[in-house]
């Protein structure tokens, strides 16, 4: 287990801006070489790692890398809910350090573990309505560096790419979740493996909107392999 002290709860901060009103905060080394280590090792060991099927223009398919997850709340995308996991004491430590890294009370994670290049994620937007209006969602990244591909979703389809180092974070707000899409893309040759922590907070359970959302919000997003598009990039 991680220990908590090992865990800085402050980061400094690349700002990237994607458009004026969606942007990128990526800290390339908030963890130390020796604690991201360490930490990549307590994850693939200890984690309860599934594969797990989601749906794709109607059809039942299996999502190219394996996942963990932990939180409150069930979670729901492309077909598949993620039912109500306990924090393990390295989960729990991990949400309360990137909470207080960036003023958000988190409580949930996600774990996707890309075993080789050939694990990837299609171009998504994490925007359910469960997540409220310009959700602020950080990912770290451990293990091999992997690219992170950014698209708009106007007419010009823009796009954007970082690559992502062993121990970094990487904060999406502002309206990025609507008005972006993002992926991880396969890699040819690449034999190691990385895994990725994502906390968002969830407001309430799957069908949760709130209050004043009306229907003149943003197009829904696409969420990881919905778009039958992406069917192909998905298996």
């Amino acid at each position: 287990m991680t220990s908590p002290t090992q865990l800085p709860t402050t980061a400094q901060f690349e700002r990237i801006d994607l458009d004026p009103t969606s942007w990128l905060d990526y800290a390339e080394s908030w963890l130390s070489p020796d604690v991201a280590d360490a930490l990549l090792a307590d994850l693939l060991a200890n984690q309860r790692w599934e594969a797990c099927n989601i749906v794709v223009a109607g059809r039942e398919i299996p999502q190219p890398r394996l996942m963990a997850w932990a939180g409150a709340l069930p979670y729901r995308y492309s077909g598949l809910t993620i039912e109500p996991r306990q924090l393990d004491p390295t989960l729990a430590a991990l949400n309360d350090a990137i909470s207080a890294v960036c003023d958000v009370p988190f409580n949930h994670v996600m774990l996707n573990r890309y075993r080789d290049g050939r694990d990837r994620v299609a171009m998504h937007a994490d925007a359910e309505r469960e997540l409220g209006r310009d959700p602020v969602i950080v990912a770290l990244s451990l293990g091999a560096e992997r690219r992170f591909r950014l698209e708009s979703k106007d007419k010009r389809r823009t796009r954007k790419q970082l690559q992502l180092a062993h121990g970094s974070l990487v904060v999406m707000g502002g309206a990025c979740q609507h008005r972006w899409r993002h992926e991880i893309p396969r890699v040819n040759q690449l034999e190691a493996e990385r895994v990725s922590l994502t906390f968002r907070v969830l407001r309430g359970p799957p069908g949760w909107r709130p209050a004043d959302w009306t229907d003149r919000r943003p197009r829904p997003p696409q969420s990881p392999e919905s778009d039958p598009k992406s069917a192909t990039a998905a298996r």
